[in-house]
């Protein structure tokens, strides 16, 4: 069975950086598409960043304003997410999310993704 566990955040000041990683197990292949939510206290959880299986093409949300860059490197089985200029706004728990798809294509739907990370927390704050 497929289970991630992400790591890198913490606490980070304005304008700052922080790299998330996030580590998978138990995939048959490299045919997964893999993506990146996070919540907000008080919000409900929302796609960041998603990258397809075939051509490792990205997206992101619009709001992000290009601060953002996804990655994935699949002989070592990690994605990912590089944070620069960071905001408060910023302040959520991150997700990382996985579905099979041999398609260029990713979603930023959670129900779309079969596999969860537990979350892992990064507050941006003086």
């Amino acid at each position: 069975q497929v289970q991630l566990v992400e790591s890198g955040g913490g606490l980070v000041q304005p304008g700052g950086s922080l790299r998330l990683s996030c580590a998978g197990s138990g995939f048959t292949g490299d045919i997964y598409a893999l993506a990146w939510f996070r919540q907000a206290p008080g919000k409900e959880r929302e796609g960041v960043s998603c990258i397809t299986s075939s051509e490792r093409r990205a997206y992101y949300v619009e709001s992000l304003e290009g601060r953002f860059t996804i990655s994935r490197d699949n002989a070592k089985k990690l994605v990912y997410l590089q944070m620069n200029n960071l905001k408060p706004e910023d302040t959520a728990v991150y997700y990382c999310a996985t579905e099979r798809s041999s398609g260029n294509s990713c979603r930023f739907a959670q129900s779309w993704y079969s596999y969860w990370g537990q979350g892992i927390q990064v507050t941006v704050s003086t």
